[in-house]
C-alpha cells in the first residue's frame, strides 16, 4: 500500500470506488466488454482531471494510483502509470460525452461511436491525433466503417490519409448534382500512395500498372472503401474504333463506374479530352438504370495544381486529378546489388 493511500481520506475513498466500479464493469463485460470498458477508462481519466489530481498528490500521483489500484483489483494488467496517462488525455479529447457511473449501478447507455473500437486503436489514436479531435474522429469513423486492424490503422496514419482524403482537383461541383458532388469528391485522394508497389527507377507506365494489378488488394485498399474491380485496359468500342480504359472500377458507395487513368508522366491537359471520352462512353454503353453518373480519375506522377484546375474546369464530364508517391523503388541493374550464385557458395566454403 502507498503512503498516500494511508494518509489521505479523499485519496483512500476514491481508489475504494473505482475498485467497487470495476468490478461492476466485470460483470457487464461479458455482454460488452470492449464498450464498458471504454466508458470505465473515460471516466476514470475525467476523476484524474477534475480532481486535479497531479497537482494535488504530486509528481508520483500516477506511480502510486497504479499500486494502489492493483492493490485493490489484483491481477488485472490495465492500470499501468502509462495507461492511467491515456486514461487522462481519452477525457480531455472528449469531454462532453455524458456519463454516470455509480456504486451499485450500471453505466448509463452511451453509444459514441469513439467506445465502438479497441483501446489500443484509441492510445494510438491519442498519440498520433491528440492535439487534432477532427483527425481523430476521422479515423474513428474509418475504424468502424472498414473494421481495420491497429497495423491497417497505423498504416493509414503513417500515409497521412486524414491529409489526403478528398483533396483531388475535380469538377465534381460543376458537372454533377448537388446531392452527389460532396460523396464523389470524398472517394477521392491526393496524392494515392503506391509504397506498397516493389518496381524498379525508371519504370514505365505499363509497369507500373501491371505491379498495380498484381497488388491489386492492397490497390483497392488504397482507392478506399467501396471500390470493386471491374477490368484493367477494359474495352470498348466506340464507333469503328476500339479503345481500352487503363483500369475500370465500380463505386458500391457512390453506385457508379469509376474509370481510373494511370500516367507515369506529369499532368497534360491533353489527359483530360481522353479521360472524358472514356467516361461518356462508359456512361453510354454501361452505365445502368440504378447507377449514377461516371467519373473518372486520372492518377499522375506530379501535377502543377493551377494547371490542372483550369484543365479540369474546361470538361462537362466529372473527372479528378491526384498524383501518386511511389517511394520504394529498386535500381534499375540489380547485378552487382545481389550476390551471384558463385559468391554465395564461396562465402559458404569459407565459413565451412
Amino acid at each position: 500500500m502507498s503512503e498516500l493511500l494511508r494518509i489521505d481520506e479523499e485519496y483512500r475513498n476514491w481508489i475504494q470506488e473505482l475498485g467497487k466500479r470495476y468490478r461492476i464493469s466485470q460483470i457487464k463485460a461479458s455482454i460488452r466488454v470492449n464498450n464498458v470498458m471504454l466508458m470505465y477508462y473515460w471516466s476514470v481519466g475525467k476523476d484524474i482531471a477534475e480532481r486535479h489530481a497531479i497537482s494535488k498528490w504530486g509528481n508520483k500521483f500516477f506511480q502510486n494510483m497504479s499500486m494502489d489500484l492493483a492493490d485493490i483489483i489484483p491481477n488485472v494488467k490495465g492500470f499501468s502509470p502509462t495507461n492511467l496517462r491515456y486514461m487522462m488525455r481519452f477525457y480531455e479529447l472528449y469531454k462532453d460525452i455524458t456519463i454516470v457511473p455509480q456504486v451499485g449501478e450500471q453505466f448509463e447507455m452511451v453509444y459514441d461511436k469513439v467506445f465502438m473500437i479497441p483501446w489500443g486503436h484509441i492510445k494510438l489514436l491519442i498519440d498520433k491525433c491528440h492535439h487534432n479531435p477532427q483527425k481523430f474522429d476521422f479515423y474513428v469513423d474509418k475504424v468502424i466503417e472498414n473494421n481495420w486492424s491497429r497495423p491497417v490503422l497505423l498504416n493509414f496514419l503513417d500515409t497521412d490519409l486524414f491529409e489526403r482524403q478528398g483533396h483531388a482537383i475535380t469538377n465534381f461541383k460543376y458537372t454533377l448534382p448537388e446531392e452527389t458532388s460532396d460523396l464523389a469528391q470524398e472517394i477521392t485522394k491526393d496524392p494515392y500512395n503506391f509504397d506498397f508497389v516493389a518496381i524498379r527507377h525508371g519504370y514505365n507506365e505499363k509497369e507500373l500498372k501491371d505491379a498495380l494489378m498484381n497488388n491489386v488488394q492492397n490497390f483497392l485498399m488504397e482507392l478506399g472503401k467501396g471500390f470493386a474491380f471491374v477490368g484493367r485496359e477494359y474495352r470498348i468500342q466506340i464507333g469503328n474504333t476500339e479503345q481500352y480504359i487503363d483500369m475500370l472500377f465500380y463505386n458500391i458507395k457512390r453506385h457508379c463506374y469509376v474509370v481510373v487513368e494511370v500516367k507515369v508522366v506529369e499532368f497534360e491537359p491533353g489527359f483530360i479530352s481522353q479521360t472524358a471520352t472514356y467516361v461518356s462512353a462508359v456512361n453510354h454503353m454501361l452505365k445502368g438504370n440504378g447507377d449514377t453518373q461516371t467519373v473518372g480519375l486520372l492518377i499522375c506522377k506530379n501535377k502543377d495544381n493551377i494547371l490542372a484546375k483550369y484543365a479540369v474546369e474546361s470538361s462537362t464530364e466529372p473527372i479528378g486529378i491526384s498524383e501518386y508517391e511511389l517511394n520504394a523503388l529498386m535500381p534499375k541493374n540489380l547485378n552487382g546489388v545481389l550476390p551471384t550464385i558463385e559468391e554465395l557458395e564461396k562465402g559458404l566454403m569459407v565459413k565451412g
